[in-house]
């Protein structure tokens, strides 16, 4: 579809070159600007520290690479901005089916945005796993537990990786499959150490309560 708007006032097509390459920079300017303030946010919230506390770090120093989630994130951002700016300027080239292709590829960026969401949340799921203590109603103390930690921070990861990889549309159906079938071992496992274990903490607890009572 030609541009009539321009065409009507006959404008050279030095001028269409001159318009796309003013768009083009002021969106990289612009995205760039954002990726800045995003990045800083991120930052803010200790992503990259709580990510190296829970291992990550380890893995990237095999590859010689540093931790930076949070300027990844906010590279993401920019390259969404940036692509509204470049689809504007193929629409003034008149180039449709290319504008077609960036304008699918931003549709799709909600998915991307949502499923960082959710790992964000996961991150600080599993950090705030490394924080659970126990009581211990024998010894009237509270302890850290590892293991109850490390089951939560999995269990986290697992439901966030399924929750990611259904929002990108990979694999819906069995990703759906897994994903209930997960959440269902989930509430078994935990009915069942309740049924098993509970019953002395309850039973300790109701006691406590009676005695405060009289």
């Amino acid at each position: 579809m030609e541009n009539t708007f321009l065409n009507d006032f006959f404008i050279p097509w030095y001028v269409y070159i001159v318009i796309v390459a003013l768009i083009i920079i002021i969106g990289l300017y612009v995205s760039k600007k954002i990726n800045d303030v995003v990045t800083y946010y991120f930052n803010k919230m200790r992503l990259n520290q709580m990510l190296g506390s829970l291992g990550w770090q380890g893995f990237f120093d095999r590859f010689n690479t540093k931790l930076d989630v949070s300027r990844f994130l906010g590279t993401i951002t920019q390259i969404y901005i940036l692509l509204w700016f470049l689809l504007v300027s193929f629409d003034v080239l008149s180039l449709s089916i290319i504008g077609n292709i960036i304008g699918g590829i931003i549709g799709y960026y909600p998915n991307i945005f949502i499923s960082i969401i959710i790992f964000i949340v996961a991150v600080f799921v599993a950090d705030f796993s490394k924080k659970i203590i126990v009581g211990d109603f024998r010894e009237e103390k509270l302890t850290y537990s590892n293991f109850l930690g490390n089951v939560v921070a999995s269990s986290a990861w697992i439901i966030a990786t399924l929750a990611i990889l259904y929002q990108l549309q990979i694999a819906k159906t069995l990703i759906l499959i897994i994903f209930i079938g997960f959440i269902a071992l989930i509430v078994l496992t935990v009915s069942i150490s309740f049924g098993i274990g509970g019953k002395d903490m309850a039973r300790k607890t109701l006691e406590d309560i009676e005695k405060k009572i009289k």
